[in-house]
């Protein structure tokens, strides 16, 4: 069918010109940042009442929620977690807006332990972290409301099912760490009066100690850094209560720096020893064994090591190597019951190593098919541990594994109609514009023919060392039923095979990502799995920019774009919440020649008016304050402008609901239905969505 004629709200443009280094650029949407505002507010309501006016035309928009909402209504849990004599494990029911915590004994009916979807009326409340405390008595547990960043910590007793009556307020990028009778946890003091807290610069991050049935007000102050504005700073107790472990970034470096704290030796009650003093490699801590610590690092390991560290002599000399680095990327590591599990991965898909404690290996975990395996966790005393297993046709099913035999037996396993023998997947390897080999999955039903003509979702994100591995989709099988093409390629910037394929993708060499993305859509057109009238492109975040960059400077090379939650205009990002923190990846507009790198790619600098663009799907939320919604406003504002062909350029913005963690099955079974129906409707095809 024909998408419908589209006419735009008006959007005023003022005559702000920002000045870089003597170069002028325009900004003429700088008004639409202001969030808060009853301007912006008149534009949100406008463009959305057009956007779903438009949406409301399809006639098979009903038909897909209604098939979304079917398949999305089966039984779904999370990896369980031994505390004590009890399982706690997550699970939702189908449809319910929020998964539901139960804690279960033996063989005793599991019992709620906690129920996010009474935290709100609308389900748009989510449970954004748990920490269980070492005697296994207390819970402490974070929420995040209309998806924003911001968590609240509250804290359960374990055996009388009641709250203590603290809340603790502003933590954001934190976890809570217990030791004894509190715990640690990170925050940022309380915005000031007038500041708007879902887009004002986040700045000085502290490390702070709650002791129970204590007020906030009274925490101790573990850790801060006046003279750094920029950083985070985060704390991490070790199961045996030794050592206090800090993790500090410096907002300019890709790495973090790693210091720590001996708790039983009062001579180092106030005292931070560095185990690895650089800003410049990324570091973790596994566990700690004997009195000293297991670090996970990339420090002369682009694809990561495991190295051992005495605190009382933490030189570089006195390292032993547990884990050395292998020719696959290792991803993380677990230590539980007594071994050390290593997730690696291989082409992007996982492998699991079990070893000893000294790094004795001792066999590998035996998977049911390529895909990702996560979990593994628990504490030294276990002897089983459980992870969970999927592929983008294998509904996530979750296992017990005893570390002693290598044995897994399923615990928990979907009831869905998804018959993974229906479909196929395939992995190519492309050449990308400079000859780089770029890996991609390629998913599809068996009988799909490859006449040039199938509907292709592409979907990447390239960046932030994040690797994108098979997992499971419902709102993507609709896709792939109704004889749809998905294709997912790794593109440098993640994190797929280590450090160097991450920095090839990083500033200066972002385009490396761009170029990778374009590649892989002129492979699907050259081998015919579809055309250009047929292919869709899309990505979420940095995903979004990619999206973004990709159609302003290729607008010829797909029907329909589709960039969420986007990063798109790279000039003022980092002005805006924890945007600083991406300054390595991305690099920064107060720097003279990352400025003029940013401006041959930021999306929303590059859109040309007169240009023919894709049919375009821009979504974004109102409450998202890590990409504040601000850069899809302009985003969309300016493209409405500039398109001058046929295809509609559309703003959804969902209320109550943020940058993507913790958005309810409604909001996300509405999203996925419109996502869908826009593609559809733009592809100039009918679904024959089956119920």
């Amino acid at each position: 069918m024909t998408p419908p004629a589209v006419r735009y709200p008006n959007t005023p443009k003022s005559d702000f010109v920002d000045t870089y280094f003597g170069v002028e650029v325009p900004d003429p949407y700088r008004w639409l940042e202001a969030l808060d505002s009853l301007e912006t507010k008149a534009w949100i309501t406008a463009q959305n009442e057009t956007t779903f006016g438009c949406l409301a035309q399809l006639p098979f928009r009903d038909k897909i929620r209604d098939r979304l909402t079917t398949m999305w209504n089966y039984e779904r849990y999370g990896v369980p977690e031994q505390v004590g004599e009890e399982l706690v494990f997550s699970k939702n029911d189908g449809l319910q807006n929020q998964a539901v915590l139960y804690r279960q004994r033996g063989a005793e009916e599991p019992r709620v332990l906690l129920d996010p979807n009474q935290f709100s009326a609308d389900g748009t409340t989510a449970l954004a972290g748990i920490e269980f405390s070492n005697d296994h008595r207390y819970l402490a547990y974070a929420t995040s409301s209309s998806g924003s960043d911001w968590h609240q910590v509250r804290i359960l007793d374990l055996t009388t099912d009641q709250l203590l009556p603290e809340e603790l307020n502003w933590v954001k990028v934190s976890g809570t760490s217990w030791t004894k009778n509190g715990f640690y946890y990170s925050r940022y003091e309380a915005p000031k009066a007038g500041e708007n807290d879902l887009t004002g610069m986040n700045e000085f991050h502290q490390v702070y100690f709650h002791r129970l049935n204590t007020p906030q007000s009274a925490d101790e102050l573990v850790y801060e850094n006046p003279q750094m504005a920029l950083g985070f700073r985060i704390a991490y107790a070790t199961e045996d209560e030794q050592f206090l472990c800090l993790y500090l970034t410096d907002g300019k470096s890709d790495g973090n720096r790693l210091e720590v704290r001996d708790l039983r030796d009062p001579r180092s009650a106030r005292a931070w020893t560095p185990l690895i003093a650089s800003y410049e490699y990324n570091n973790s801590i596994i566990g700690s064994l004997d009195g000293e610590i297991l670090v996970l690092t990339n420090y002369q390991a682009p694809r990561y090591r495991v190295v051992r560290i005495d605190p009382k002599n933490p030189q570089e000399a006195n390292w032993h190597e547990v884990l050395p680095e292998s020719p696959n990327k290792l991803e993380g590591v677990s230590q539980v019951g007594g071994y050390l599990v290593a997730n690696y991965l291989h082409d992007a898909s996982s492998q699991i190593n079990v070893y000893s404690e000294a790094g004795l290996f001792q066999h590998e975990v035996q998977l049911p098919a390529i895909g990702t395996a996560s979990g593994f966790s628990g504490r030294r005393g276990d002897q089983v541990t459980y992870y969970a297993f999927t592929s983008f046709t294998y509904p996530t099913t979750i296992y017990r594994y005893d570390l002693a035999t290598n044995t897994s037996t399923i615990f928990r396993a979907p009831k869905t109609d998804v018959n993974p023998l229906d479909y196929v997947t395939t992995q190519v390897f492309y050449a990308s514009q400079d000859g780089t080999s770029i890996p991609m999955f390629i998913v599809h039903k068996n009988d799909v023919v490859r006449d040039g003509k199938n509907p292709t979702y592409l979907y990447a994100y390239g960046g932030f060392n994040v690797s994108l591995t098979p997992g499971f989709s419902v709102a993507r099988l609709l896709w792939l039923e109704n004889n749809g093409i998905l294709a997912i390629p790794n593109l440098r910037g993640g994190g797929e095979y280590g450090e160097a394929w991450h920095q090839a993708g990083m500033t200066p060499h972002k385009q490396n990502v761009f170029d990778d993305f374009i590649a892989a859509a002129d492979y699907l057109k050259a081998n015919s799995y579809t055309d250009t009238s047929h292919l869709a492109i899309a990505g979420g975040s940095n995903g979004g920019l990619l999206v973004g960059a990709t159609m302003t400077q290729r607008p010829d090379l797909c029907q329909v774009a589709l960039p969420a939650v986007g990063v798109m205009d790279m000039l003022r990002y980092h002005k805006f919440t924890i945007g600083w923190n991406w300054a390595p990846e991305y690099g920064t507009s107060d720097d003279p020649a990352q400025f003029e790198n940013l401006r041959q790619f930021s999306p929303l600098h590059n859109l040309r008016p007169g240009t023919a663009y894709p049919a375009t799907l821009i979504t974004t939320a109102d409450h998202d304050d890590r990409v504040v919604p601000a850069h899809s406003f302009k985003f969309a504002a300016a493209l409405q402008a500039a398109n001058a062909g046929p295809n509609p350029t559309l703003i959804r913005v969902d209320v109550n609901a943020g940058h993507g963690a913790g958005k309810s099955t409604q909001l996300q079974i509405a999203e996925w239905a419109d996502v869908w129906s826009f593609c559809y409707a733009n592809m100039g095809l009918t679904p024959d969505v089956h119920q």
